[in-house]
């Protein structure tokens, strides 16, 4: 049996964070476990508040999950404080937890900062080392890099400062250039990979969730990360055409 933990947000609305984790998980046939990090204020229109998750009481679910059930694979969202950041950084260390896939969730499309300036700190520099592949789009890249990404060469050179911090592959998604195709770029290995997918029409909730939890689901079930990403981009593509509005507002969210 494959098991997946997700260390991540809560979103109430279901839509993103552990809640389309673990549907995610279960769309892609294996058993999925999620600790709350922090929880949020939000619905369809963004969010609205943020409340992280005490250190103490995250450490405390995390270390008394991993030491009875030890996933094949975990991914991390959003963390919020530097304190969590260590403690999952201190679990997967502990644990010996060797297929981490990081969702480095800065700041919500709304615009609420979801991680604080010392927690990206942190991010970078205890939690990044321990990842197979971390999965950045293009403004959390350039949050972590400093730099501005206009161009593929742009784009090269931040995935390279990425891959300095200490992952095995970094995933910049490409979502928010401007193109008729959404390209992901994988760096890292042995090439550098391109994912193409054509562009959909509308708002969308959850997608970089959706898709960084499907790749610790193939990573976790022993597929090398560049077979990971294909299959995890078909499974985001194909799950795209089938999402609905659900609040009041035009977004839309992935059915399962």
């Amino acid at each position: 049996m494959i098991k997946v933990l997700s260390i991540a947000g809560s979103d109430p609305s279901g839509g993103a964070g552990i809640q389309i984790d673990l549907k995610t998980f279960q769309a892609l046939g294996i058993y999925g476990m999620a600790v709350p990090a922090a929880l949020t204020a939000q619905n369809s229109r963004g969010v609205m508040a943020t409340y992280s998750v005490s250190p103490r009481v995250l450490s405390q679910q995390i270390e008394t999950l991993l030491s009875d059930i030890k996933p094949d694979a975990m991914k991390t969202g959003m963390l919020l404080t530097r304190q969590n950041v260590n403690a999952a950084a201190k679990a997967a260390r502990t644990y010996r937890i060797r297929n981490i896939v990081v969702d480095p969730v800065i700041r919500s499309s709304s615009g609420k900062m979801l991680l604080k300036p010392d927690a990206v700190r942190a991010l970078k520099r205890a939690l990044f080392p321990l990842a197979l592949v971390i999965t950045p789009n293009i403004p959390e890249a350039e949050i972590l890099t400093g730099m501005r990404i206009m161009t593929d060469e742009d784009m090269d050179f931040a995935a390279g400062k990425l891959l300095d911090m200490g992952p095995r592959y970094v995933l910049i998604k490409g979502g928010h250039r401007a193109s008729d195709e959404a390209v992901d770029t994988l760096y890292g290995g042995k090439t550098v990979l391109s994912f193409s997918t054509v562009r959909l029409k509308g708002e969308f909730h959850g997608t970089g969730c959706v898709l960084s939890a499907a790749i610790a689901v193939f990573i976790g079930k022993g597929l090398p990360v560049e077979k990971a990403v294909e299959k995890s981009k078909l499974f985001v593509e194909k799950m795209l055409k089938k999402t609905k509005r659900v609040g009041n507002s035009g977004t839309k969210y992935f059915l399962f």
